[in-house]
């Protein structure tokens, strides 16, 4: 029996294995889309575009485990049963529970991989994603002027920077800023650097240029020759406000420490639905595992294929997880349906496993009955 495990289990770890990684790849490459334009449009590094892209990948794996674990499920034993290795197992006196033992190992290994998941790795990853895309709006002129081009650093401000030393130096400057409604100034300087006032305030040094002032209404033109200017970058992106971590940020011993005088009711809410779909969550591989196996596994063997099975193993999986989504904003709502958030993916399992141990049961029933006559 243990050879048998070890076979089916093989099959099932492989496949994992292989959908996990091909769907966390599409995933990636679409979800990385987002930040092209940091690395094109705004100078940034590629190192800093495959950090963004990257982090956010484990807040995804949530979804893809569950749903590779049900897609290799019901692939690998569709192919046992095609393949009538699971009739001659049957045939040997193996019962549904005992085949479906290999899907339930990897469903446990998927749970522990769940639970990591949500309690440590995602609330770091997801607190630095956005302290890094906060880090980024707060000092964006840092990575903004790309060289040879207008980069239009806010409504009404244009910077053009001819080339970029090795120290950091802007040669060849042209700042045009039309944000004052009365007046539109243009500087153009040999030199120029990115600096902070006290406040943290972006500032650009002109060395040596120009300041040239059209008024509007008398266009006057109002010419200056400076030395060295230094002139307001606010680029709007930084409004001196600290940021508000939100929920999937913080550690799931703070989102169920958090009282109600701490923060808003909603957002006390949403912090204690967080908290238990954390805990909630991996049980759905679970779920999905005994789904898949009772749907195959039960009932007789056809020769035409399992297709009226696979589809309604699909469908169930499909309510699941809108069941799933529809108990998450239901909890939000009232917190009196926390309860939900447990018993979603409780009982399909208790109804899966119902549904192999079943025909060993009825066994068991057949043989404890004694016979008259």
């Amino acid at each position: 029996m243990l050879v048998i495990v070890r076979y089916i289990l093989r099959q099932l770890a492989v496949g994992m294995v292989l959908v996990t990684l091909g769907l966390t790849g599409i995933l990636w490459l679409t979800q990385s889309l987002r930040f092209i334009e940091i690395t094109v449009n705004k100078g940034a590094s590629i190192a800093l575009f495959l950090k963004l892209s990257l982090l956010i990948m484990p807040n995804f794996l949530t979804v893809i485990l569950p749903v590779a674990l049900f897609s290799v499920v019901l692939f690998t034993y569709n192919k046992l049963i095609s393949d009538r290795e699971l009739v001659v197992l049957r045939a040997a006196g193996l019962s549904h529970w005992t085949l479906a033992q290999p899907a339930m190992i990897l469903a446990c290994i998927s749970v522990a991989s769940g639970l990591v998941l949500n309690i440590w790795i995602i609330p770091k990853t997801v607190q630095e994603f956005h302290e890094l895309q906060w880090q980024l709006r707060s000092s964006a002129t840092s990575v903004m002027l790309q060289e040879g081009l207008f980069n239009q650093v806010s409504p009404g401000l244009t910077v053009y920077v001819r080339a970029r030393n090795p120290a950091g130096e802007l040669l060849d400057v042209i700042v045009h800023d039309r944000r004052a409604a009365d007046r539109t100034v243009t500087l153009m300087a040999e030199r120029g650097a990115l600096i902070k006032s006290a406040n943290g305030e972006p500032r650009v040094l002109l060395i040596n240029g120009n300041r040239q002032q059209v008024t509007k209404g008398s266009n006057r033109l109002s010419l200056l020759y400076f030395d060295n200017y230094a002139m307001e970058f606010d680029d709007g992106s930084s409004n001196g406000e600290e940021r508000v971590r939100d929920a999937r940020e913080r550690s799931t011993a703070e989102l169920f420490s958090v009282t109600e005088d701490m923060v808003t009711p909603i957002e006390f809410r949403q912090f204690r639905v967080e908290g238990h779909q954390r805990l909630a969550s991996p049980l759905y591989h679970f779920a999905f595992a005994l789904l898949a196996t009772s749907c195959l596994l039960a009932g007789w063997f056809n020769r035409r294929g399992q297709g009226d099975r696979l589809i309604l193993a699909i469908a169930l999986m499909v309510a699941i997880q809108a069941m799933a989504l529809g108990v998450s904003n239901l909890a939000t709502r009232n917190l009196m349906w926390l309860p939900l958030i447990y018993l979603a993916p409780i009982w399909p399992s208790l109804i899966g496993a119902w549904v192999l141990l079943k025909p060993s049961m009825t066994k068991s029933a057949r043989r404890a009955t004694p016979r008259l006559g």
